[in-house]
């Protein structure tokens, strides 16, 4: 069974665009190349205008009476759509709010990977609420709870920047924070980390392929360094549990 032909045009239905000879109206409103307003021509005098600049004649407002067509090269209009497309989404990730919880006994590390994904957030255009919410006997020393929202405010500092500061609202501390423009933002670290590891690879073949090779000297004396696993001594801390809870030097009872 035979089925109609499909233009390489109507891909989407909601992006389907009509270009030259798919143009249907007898009558056209025609822009020229300089983005000025040409007149009203028959189709046939449209098109044979746009044969002699060398550039394709699209329909960019097909709803109005005549319809709107432009003297434009097809490809460079849709790389403006798809341009404009791109602009509207990264408005519309700017509308979406992510929240990071904390605690004010959160650990350095945790810390370190809760400001990582406030990273992605922000690199994706988004805003990031950051909220800590005190417990129990913690709100009688809510000072710690703002050490730990200005240390994660200082470590994201290269991507966001706080709407306003921090404040107490009931049990919890609330900021938001809104990603700085694109061109005055840090690169991801991720992105900046495999930069600097292609580097350090190209660094490494240049030196294989000009050195010599050979193994390592080893050291003069004959001794092995100190450095090895065995001879690490065991740390001061082992058994004080999370080394950033500063209520653990509290007696909270007496609070």
């Amino acid at each position: 069974m035979s089925r109609p032909f499909s233009s390489n045009h109507s891909s989407g239905r909601g992006n389907f665009v009509r270009v030259n000879g798919k143009i249907r109206a007898r009558e056209v409103r025609v822009i020229g190349i300089d983005g000025k307003q040409i007149g009203i021509l028959p189709l046939g005098d449209a098109l044979t205008l746009a044969r002699q600049h060398g550039v394709d004649l699209v329909e960019v407002a097909p709803n109005a009476d005549p319809p709107v067509c432009r003297l434009i090269d097809y490809g460079k209009y849709r790389y403006e759509q798809a341009k404009r497309e791109k602009e509207a989404r990264k408005h519309h990730h700017a509308n979406k709010v992510k929240e990071i919880q904390l605690s004010a006994k959160i650990d350095p590390h945790d810390l370190g990977v809760k400001a990582m994904h406030a990273i992605d957030f922000l690199c994706d255009e988004m805003k990031v609420k950051v909220a800590l919410r005190f417990r129990g006997r913690e709100m009688a020393h809510t000072e710690f709870g703002f050490q730990v929202v200005q240390k994660f405010l200082e470590k994201i500092a290269p991507w966001g920047h706080p709407d306003f500061e921090p404040k107490l609202n009931g049990r919890n501390i609330v900021v938001m924070v809104s990603p700085w423009p694109r061109h005055k933002r840090a690169k991801h670290p991720r992105e900046a980390e495999a930069e600097a590891a292609a580097g350090t690879r190209a660094e490494v073949g240049q030196a294989d392929s000009g050195g010599k090779g050979g193994a390592p000297a080893e050291p003069e004396d004959g001794k092995r360094s100190d450095s090895s696993p065995g001879s690490a001594e065991p740390s001061s801390q082992a058994g004080q549990g999370f080394g950033n809870n500063p209520f653990n030097q509290l007696d909270l009872d007496r609070a």
